[in-house]
């Protein structure tokens, strides 16, 4: 009797047995994956993507420039930020994780209307609906040990004949032996993305610090480097020709900061270009449409809110260096600067 009795238990747990693992082997892998890219036809870089498949309850979008989102019903809206042509894969999942995926490629056409600008036609001081200014030396100037007093004054910055030109001046001023002028669209215009553009000539002279930069809107809360700061263009007088693209931000800061350089021609006698091209995946820098340096933008740096422009001229300082005796005056020209989103 005892003999059936453990012969009968001994088959009870084999059927059991038996039965979770033809529960495991139940899950069904997804298939018949099918993926649709419906492309807006208004250039705005929109698209719809359809995916189904049969046994699948999420879907994952590698949308081919860094971007990854997930979709449990299949369909995702995405606005591309730049033209180009995308190798997008999409990733099909089951509850066990099970995956099928399939490739396609999407050409995508994206155009960009001026946002905002400063065309510098109207003679006299810079447009007060646009700049506000700096004023006076900063913490130590400015945190960089800068000589110059900035001021709002013409005899430091003003326009004529269809251009800007922000002056630094040798002279005693407010403690400074120099002045200059930084001005800003802090409170008046900031964005999110974009491509920003200056055509602009430089200052000549070994000392000279000018910079077309930005900083995040949202230094007034979380300070500097926090805010994150994109440097536009920067050139330093004593290497003439050698235009500096940088990104500032904590960890990566002030003579640790994360950038790339390119020489010109002519930087101090004739006018260039330079830009920005500003979005979620990446930050590039050009000196009149040719690239030179690319990082990589991520929800992990401080570069995904509302910013603002900065123009100024700097003499000396940690970046700067040491000033040429000799120089009394020294010119920042600006023709135009312009945001396209």
């Amino acid at each position: 009797m005892m003999k059936r009795l453990s012969s009968f238990l001994v088959a009870i747990t084999f059927l059991f047995s038996c039965k979770k693992e033809k529960g495991n082997g139940d899950v069904i892998p997804p298939s018949d994956l099918v993926v649709k890219a419906e492309v807006s036809s208004d250039n705005s870089g929109n698209v719809l993507f359809t995916a189904t498949a049969k046994n699948a309850v999420n879907y994952e979008f590698d949308l081919g420039n860094g971007v990854f989102k997930l979709e449990p019903t299949g369909k995702l809206n995405y606005k591309y930020p730049s033209t180009g042509n995308y190798e997008v894969k999409v990733f099909a999942k089951n509850s066990a994780g099970q995956m099928v995926s399939k490739f396609l490629q999407v050409s995508v056409n994206v155009s960009s209307s001026l946002l905002w600008s400063d065309e510098f036609n109207i003679a006299g001081s810079p447009d007060p609906s646009k700049w506000n200014y700096d004023i006076g030396t900063g913490s130590g100037g400015w945190g960089n040990n800068e000589l110059q007093y900035y001021t709002s004054r013409q005899e430091n910055v003003y326009v004529s004949n269809g251009t800007m030109k922000i002056v630094a001046k040798k002279e005693s001023f407010g403690g400074s032996n120099y002045t200059s002028a930084r001005l800003l669209t802090r409170d008046k215009f900031s964005f999110k993305y974009g491509k920003v553009e200056a055509r602009a000539k430089l200052p000549a002279g070994v000392g000279t610090w000018p910079a077309i930069w930005m900083l995040g809107a949202n230094i007034g809360t979380v300070g500097w480097p926090s805010c994150g700061e994109i440097d536009i263009m920067e050139h330093k007088g004593s290497q003439l020709n050698k235009i500096y693209g940088t990104i500032h931000y904590p960890g990566f800061s002030g003579g640790n900061a994360v950038g790339g350089t390119t020489s010109i021609s002519n930087a101090t006698t004739e006018f260039h270009i330079y830009s920005v091209e500003w979005s979620e995946t990446a930050i590039r820098f050009f000196v009149d449409g040719i690239s030179y340096f690319n990082v990589a933008n991520s929800s992990s740096i401080p570069f995904n809110h509302n910013f603002f422009l900065l123009l100024n001229v700097a003499m000396g300082g940690n970046f700067g260096g040491a000033v040429d005796p000799l120089i009394s005056q020294a010119q920042m020209e600006i023709d135009y600067i312009r945001v396209y989103q």
